[in-house]
Formats: structure tokens, sequence, C-alpha cells
């Protein structure tokens, strides 16, 4: 695995954990004004620093809702409280992935771990929320990237939201549903909706600027805050035009030997049917159609068995 430098710190969160709603490290604010709920979340994984610096520095200036309700969140607190700069991939969770139990099956089922223990107790928060923002950062340096799930109204949503660059539209995972797939989030007759933002690289300093930016044209989208607030933290620069890939399929390592033909970082576009991306044992895997995307590969580390890259399409909107 490449090395990364650690150019953000994680922050002391311990202020946070007592909260008017019962639940440690879960804030809750009503405006009195009637309104959606609306939630931003972070360290869904507990190595993903830059959701968490999101909502300290949110709770700490005091941000409040001018309509509705805000709920502000730490997720995986246990994996998070783990995290050692020393061994910063160490801590992506305890038992299991946090984001891959969001099923009611699995949630009201008889297993047991430290995620499904979280999972239980915050999730009357995100079935209470009308819109979620979940923050997330990437293993390996990489284009940030607006995971909006297979719907219309999430790829619309994403556009709204106006960045990153990449909008990514996809069908989850074959292991498990993610938070922002879940109950009316993932229904295409609910008015419900939410986003997945990858912000980039876990420690690299772009990480928490892309999440500050995102969170804040976020809140103003979904009418949390008064614009004139928001505008006050959106850069003022122009975004970059926006593009939407659907994912196609996903590339799975089937023995050890697999590895990419060449460095990806993400988001490169292959541009012939036929080209070589990797190399899995002797056999080799090819681009299934022109000008195919290469959706968050992991170049190194690769395990047999799990995903080493997502395929998708440009799609013109």
């Amino acid at each position: 695995m490449s090395k990364v430098a650690i150019e953000l710190s994680a922050p002391n969160i311990d202020d946070h954990r007592r909260s008017g709603t019962g639940v440690d490290f879960v804030h809750t604010f009503e405006s009195g004004r009637p309104g959606p709920h609306v939630m931003v979340n972070a360290v869904t994984h507990g190595n993903e620093i830059c959701g968490a610096i999101v909502v300290d520095r949110l709770l700490r200036a005091g941000v409040r809702p001018a309509r509705g309700t805000l709920t502000l969140s730490f997720a995986n607190i246990e994996a998070f409280s783990r995290f050692d700069p020393e061994r910063p991939y160490a801590s992506r969770f305890v038992d299991e992935d946090f984001n891959r139990v969001w099923t009611p099956q699995t949630l009201d089922g008889p297993r047991d771990s430290v995620e499904l223990r979280r999972a239980r107790a915050i999730r009357p928060f995100v079935e209470a929320a009308d819109y979620l923002l979940d923050i997330h950062s990437m293993l390996e340096p990489s284009p940030p990237v607006m995971i909006c799930g297979p719907l219309e109204k999430g790829i619309d949503f994403a556009f709204d939201v106006a960045i990153p660059r990449d909008v990514v539209s996809d069908e989850g995972h074959a292991n498990g549903t993610r938070m922002r797939d879940f109950g009316g989030f993932g229904d295409p007759q609910s008015p419900k909706n939410a986003l997945l933002v990858e912000c980039g690289q876990h420690w690299e300093r772009a990480a928490e600027h892309v999440a500050w930016q995102t969170t804040w044209r976020f809140l103003k989208r979904v009418g949390a805050v008064d614009a004139a607030v928001a505008d006050r933290e959106i850069a003022t620069e122009a975004a970059p035009p926006q593009r939407l890939v659907r994912v196609t399929e996903a590339v799975v390592a089937r023995t050890p030997e697999f590895r990419f033909a060449r460095y990806f970082s993400g988001m490169e576009v292959v541009p012939r049917q036929g080209d070589v991306i990797a190399w899995d044992g002797p056999e080799a895997v090819r681009a299934p159609y022109d000008n195919c995307v290469l959706v968050m590969p992991v170049p190194n580390n690769i395990k047999t068995g799990l995903t080493a890259v997502r395929l998708g399409r440009i799609v013109p909107r």
C-alpha cells in the first residue's frame, strides 16, 4: 500500500459526547419553523477524518437550522476512537463495515457487533431524516466523487449540490446496504433523498475543503440554513461542470496475482473497448466498451474475492 502523508489531525470530539437526544455524539436541533429534517453524518468509517472535522466545526460554531430540524452525528465512534496516525489504515471499523448493515432484516436480526449496536442506536435519526449527507473519504489518492445511488432523484440531487465534478450512479455493494440507500432514500416513490460524498484520500488536506464546501452547498440546497449564511462559507470560484458516470459492473479479483496494467488513481477514461485494464493471474481484464471510466480502483492491497475497481459509462445530461 502506498505511503500517504497524514495532513489532517483527528479532532477531539469528546465535548460532543453528551447530547439532548439521549444518544451519545448525535445532536438534533429544532428551528421551531416548518421545514425538512436534515442530517449530516461523519465517521461512518473510523479513519475518515474530514467528516469528523466538518461536524466538529459545525457544532463548535453553533450552526442551527433556519427552518426544520438539523441532526449532526458521528457514527462509528468506537472505530474513530482507535484512529492512530502511525497505523492509519487499521481503524476503518471494529467488527464489520458500518456501511453494509442498513437493511431492516440486518438491523432487526439477532446478529451482534460493535457496528450493529451503533447503527441500531442512530437508526431512528436516519429514519427521521428527509435529507442525508454522509461524508466519506478514500483509501488511496483519488479525485472526489459524489455517490448518488441508482435513482433519478439522487442524480438530480447531486447535480443540484453541483460539486464535486464526478457524480457516480450505482446500485450499491453486493455485500451489504449503505446508509444512503436505506429506507426511503432508496425508494423511488419517497421524497426522501441522500448523498454520499467521497472527498478524496482520507488524510489529504484537500479532503477537508471538499467536505466543508459540499456540506454547505447541501445545507443551502435543502433549505436548512439561510442562503446568505451558506454563501459566506461557499467558495466564490466557479465549480467545474459535472459529469454523470453510471456504474455497469464490478471487477472482482479472482487470484492473488491481480494487478493493474498501469497506475490508476480513479476516474480515468480508458478510450477503447478491449484495452487492457489489469491482469488477473494470466488473464487480461479488458475494457468492455469505449470510454470506460475506472471508478475508485484499489491499486494496492487487493484481496481475492473483493472488488478491485468498478467500471462505468459517461452518460450525457
